[in-house]
């Protein structure tokens, strides 16, 4: 594939309603900022946009909670999550809002375009209307009782106590949130996005020409929702908060949310244009720029299916990839604003970073573990446990180590210079940190280039742990009481340790710039050095130049604070139904299961286990408890039905890996034929939970 010309990289625009947690951050944004920090190490010509979602029913609710305006809303929480993003170095060329005349100006534009170019259809439906507030009332706007759970507080939209995803009409007495009376229903007109029309185009783009560069659970979502047949979806509605309808007939209408906010991704673009004396139009339009969308799961429709409809429509370029990650759990359950189950980038920052020990390090720490555990093919956990290994077992003892031990050595061995190299007497361990070094620049790069930023940061750890290795078999520390005579091998080794050092600075710029700046302060160069062309070579340091004393890197996270975080998650949640709260509340333990008769090795050794990973899952008509799915198997693609529907939405499960039966007679269920069984664990309380491999493996591989 030719080098693009330009490059538009954009992240998901976050909800100006509230605090964003490290969940939002590992799913779209420190995943960006990497990509990002890569291209331009790379010199190549790239913006990088986001800024707030300022539309939408979610900001006059939380207006009402917090007793004040939806304008005060978005300029409150704008100003700190912009704040939140740069102190955690997540660089962005321009961070906008939709707010912004420049957006209102854009979106109205687009939806005339589509408008006048008859993309848009017209439809008369019944809504719900608050006679006593005079207004139709958004799904929000609606409480009522569950008919799932029976929960008399469950919104238009979704039931926050069990979690399912609701219709107002499915609601059991449903009343206005804004008045409290009954609502009736009164008929309105909208204009709708016709996306059945496209079905053969997406079908072709998204399942054909990027089945083998986009990740499963993109494929996988993509093609559950073509397959079930595309709908109209309205892109207007009755709200008093958004961005008006620029049609005489809409009076009283504003563009729908999901509708304008993508589009913020063009303004903003403008608005960085504008500040930079530059022309947006190639960004959007020109062929030979490369759009790419960072996203989390729950955003995968709108930037994979919808927009890219629209952007075709209005004659812009399509995204090349949709790199999108999973969810990311907190301490063994999903994060929840409601119930406080979360870790706000804001606390983070004020409990480590902006605290006495804290600073860029703790910046760094953050994004080191958050790569370490990024949900890119299945939701990943994060424990401050885990925090605490990977920063004081990996950043401290591996990375932190061989620079300060290397720079330390160079004070006390060479008189802080970098020293000669002598070419006679190097050897066979010399030249493999040579050929590591050039290794790790060309996999990492290949990594980077397919979003592979997990594996990158892997690559780049286990770079500095050969470079310790490298040490530990030279001890320069033990030769040098040789004396004299053993000074060349001293200076070959604290040579090219050196320019391991350097090297890591370049490799590690995009994931822990922080360290990055440090490193090249200690040794006295410039900016340019972090280029990724410098990358590989072992003339990064000229010989005799003086480096700064050595500077520790990284601190160790102690038992003390680790602790104090997980009591002040604790104490601040509201646990969930299936959390025990204590021994007097928790719910009795489910009565163990009989023990089935012994087998026989023989009969154990008949089944075949193997991995798959799942692609699609859909649910069987008329059945609640079956879910439809056709997993990779390596060498073939299996339709297997399993009973775990109660369990898991569909979308939820594409791209996870499960221990399958793989030998298992075929049978039909519902009429579908099931090629196998998926192995699954059931806890107490009757939960499923996926048995699965500690980390991620080929399709197809069997298990023993």
């Amino acid at each position: 594939m030719q080098e693009p010309k330009r490059y538009l990289i954009t992240a998901a625009l976050p909800y100006a309603n509230g605090l964003k947690h490290i969940g939002h951050l590992a799913g779209a944004y420190l995943p960006a900022d990497i990509y990002v920090r890569y291209l331009k190490a790379k010199k190549r010509d790239v913006v990088f946009v986001c800024g707030s979602d300022e539309h939408g029913t979610a900001i006059p609710i939380q207006a009402m909670k917090e007793g004040t305006t939806p304008q005060a809303i978005i300029d409150k929480y704008h100003e700190i999550i912009k704040q939140n993003f740069a102190d955690l170095s997540i660089a962005f060329d321009i961070y906008d809002r939709t707010s912004a005349p420049i957006h209102h100006e854009t979106s109205r534009e687009f939806f005339t375009a589509l408008h006048d170019a008859g993309e848009l259809e017209t439809k008369e439906t019944e809504q719900y209307y608050d006679e006593q507030a005079a207004t139709f009332l958004a799904d929000r706007y609606i409480k009522g009782t569950c008919p799932n759970c029976g929960f008399n507080g469950a919104y238009g939209d979704q039931c926050e106590k069990c979690g399912t995803a609701l219709s107002p009409d499915e609601l059991i007495n449903p009343v206005s949130t804004l008045s409290g009376a009954v609502p009736i229903k009164k008929k309105t007109t909208h204009w709708y996005l016709p996306l059945n029309r496209h079905e053969a185009f997406l079908r072709q783009w998204i399942l054909e020409e990027h089945k083998d560069d986009w990740r499963a659970n993109v494929l996988g979502q993509c093609k559950s929702w073509i397959d079930g047949g595309l709908l109209a979806r309205a892109v207007t509605r009755d709200l008093d908060w958004g961005i008006e309808v620029p049609l005489a007939e809409a009076k009283g209408k504003v563009l729908y949310v999901w509708f304008d906010a993508p589009i913020g991704y063009i303004s903003a673009t403008r608005s960085w244009a504008k500040q930079h004396q530059k022309d947006w139009k190639p960004y959007w339009y020109s062929k030979d720029t490369k759009l790419v969308h960072f996203i989390g799961k729950d955003n995968i429709v709108f930037h994979a299916i919808i927009f890219p409809v629209m952007l075709k429509l209005h004659g812009n370029i399509l995204p090349e990839n949709v790199p999108s990650n999973e969810f990311l759990n907190l301490e063994g359950d999903k994060m929840s604003t409601s119930r406080n189950w979360k870790l706000d980038m804001q606390d983070y920052i004020d409990d480590f970073v902006k605290k006495e020990n804290g600073g860029p390090q703790m910046v760094d720490a953050l994004r080191y573990y958050l790569t370490q555990i990024a949900p890119e093919t299945k939701d990943s956990e994060f424990t401050w446990k885990g925090f605490q290994d990977a920063v004081n077992s990996e950043l401290v003892a591996i990375f932190g180590n061989f620079v300060n031990r290397t720079f330390v050595l160079m004070h006390k061995l060479t008189g802080g210079k970098v020293p000669p190299v002598h070419a006679a007497i190097l050897d066979e361990k010399d030249h493999d940190l040579a050929n590591a070094i050039r290794a790790s620049k060309e996999k990492m790069e290949t990594l980077l280039e397919g979003y592979k930023f997990r594996e990158a940061q892997f690559e780049l750890i286990d770079l500095a742990r050969k470079g310790n290795r490298y040490m530990q078999e030279k001890e320069p520390w033990i030769k040098a009481k040789a004396g004299s005579s053993a000074q060349p091998e001293i200076d070959n080794c604290i040579h090219y340790c050196l320019q391991l050092c350097a090297n890591l600075a370049i490799l590690a710029h995009p994931f822990l710039p922080n360290t990055s700046q440090k490193m090249i302060y200690l040794m006295k160069v410039v900016d340019k050095l972090l280029e990724w062309e410098n990358a590989g070579s072992l003339k990064l340091l000229s010989v005799g130049y003086s480096l700064r004393p050595p500077e520790l890197l990284f601190r160790k996270i102690e038992d003390m604070e680790i602790q104090d975080q997980i009591d002040k998650l604790k104490n601040n949640s509201t646990p969930t139904a299936t959390q025990a709260t204590s021994p007097e509340t928790a719910a009795p333990a489910a009565p163990e299961k009989p023990a089935k008769e012994i087998i026989q090795f023989d009969d154990f050794a008949k089944i075949d286990l193997k991995v798959g990973t799942i692609l699609t899952a859909e649910k069987v008509e008329k059945a609640d408890k079956l879910l439809k799915l056709s997993i990779d198997m390596g060498t073939e693609t299996r339709t297997i039905v399993s009973g775990i529907a109660l369990h898991f939405k569909p979308e939820e499960i594409i791209g996870k890996q499960v221990v399958v039966v793989a030998n298992l007679a075929p049978r039909k269920m519902r009429g579908i034929e099931s090629n196998g069984m998926i192995l699954m664990a059931e806890d107490a309380a009757g939960k499923l939970h996926f048995v699965q491999p500690e980390s991620l493996i080929n399709a197809g591989a069997g298990v023993s």
